[in-house]
């Protein structure tokens, strides 16, 4: 299947961080952390808020982890465009500090085993892979990204698409063999939404708890049954159980906060985390 080479340009700068170059990265130089010791992790779960919001966390959590050259961006479908299972075909997603390439192995693999859809629509408005692009770059000028936005998937549909997403992966890094992760797949996602601070931290933690087990379908089933408006549970159960696939052994919560930290509202809040899979 040829692979298209469409341009994807920013639509939330300015509104979600800032549109200037070098406003950006002095936001970028607020949110990354430069005294920790990145790890070679296989998953991070961050949130993708506005980075007055999120920002610090969702830079933390980007410096907690060494960015390989291949990292598989996966989020949720907020303007319900596109396809359900949409994967961005490939040439470049624009940012504010540079391009950021779209790797042509990792998506082909992708295509091949994952049940993805080569779609733009479902990307060009939405919000959730865009806000981490910085973030990626600043880390790794170097890494290429495949882009995944999922929506109205079930259990089952997950498991298929997370093992699919292993299985690429798995050939990709089989064909150059090393010790650490080669491609590093990251789960976009914020948590409760508009109740009290108190209430969500609750209700958070339950899901937080069955995601730092690395229990996918326990994440999936606790975010339905207790009503968690977890916008990305859907890209957090495919990564979680394409992390399992490929040899995950734990978890570590990276930080949890909450808009109300900046607002000063706590009876409307959205919450975060940020956490990673190694």
């Amino acid at each position: 299947m040829p692979i298209l080479e469409p341009h994807r340009p920013p639509a939330v700068a300015d509104r979600f961080y800032p549109g200037d170059p070098h406003a950006l990265r002095r936001e970028l130089e607020r949110c990354l952390v430069r005294d920790l010791q990145p790890v070679p992790a296989r998953m991070l779960l961050a949130p993708h808020a506005g980075y007055v919001y999120s920002g610090a966390l969702a830079g933390r959590t980007w410096s907690h982890v060494h960015v390989p050259e291949r990292v598989l961006l996966l989020c949720p479908n907020h303007t319900g465009r596109g396809a359900r299972r949409s994967l961005w075909p490939g040439g470049q997603w624009d940012t504010p500090t540079g391009p950021v390439k779209i790797a042509a192995d990792l998506t082909e693999a992708l295509l091949r085993h994952a049940g993805l859809q080569p779609d733009t629509a479902a990307h060009l408005r939405e919000h959730a892979i865009e806000v981490h692009l910085p973030f990626v770059h600043a880390r790794n000028p170097r890494a290429e990204i495949a882009a995944v936005c999922l929506g109205g998937l079930d259990l089952a549909e997950c498991e298929a698409v997370g093992a699919g997403v292993a299985a690429a992966i798995r050939e990709l890094e089989a064909a150059a063999p090393g010790s650490a992760p080669r491609v590093l797949i990251a789960a976009s996602s914020d948590m409760s939404h508009y109740i009290d601070a108190d209430e969500a931290a609750e209700l958070d933690s339950l899901a937080l708890d069955r995601l730092l087990a690395l229990d996918a379908a326990g994440l999936y089933t606790t975010v339905l049954r207790h009503d968690i408006t977890m916008c990305g549970i859907l890209p957090a159960t495919v990564a979680l159980i394409a992390a399992g696939e490929l040899g995950a052994t734990r978890a570590e919560l990276v930080g949890y906060t909450h808009s109300g930290e900046v607002t000063g509202d706590l009876a409307r809040v959205v919450a975060y985390a940020g956490a990673v899979v190694l």
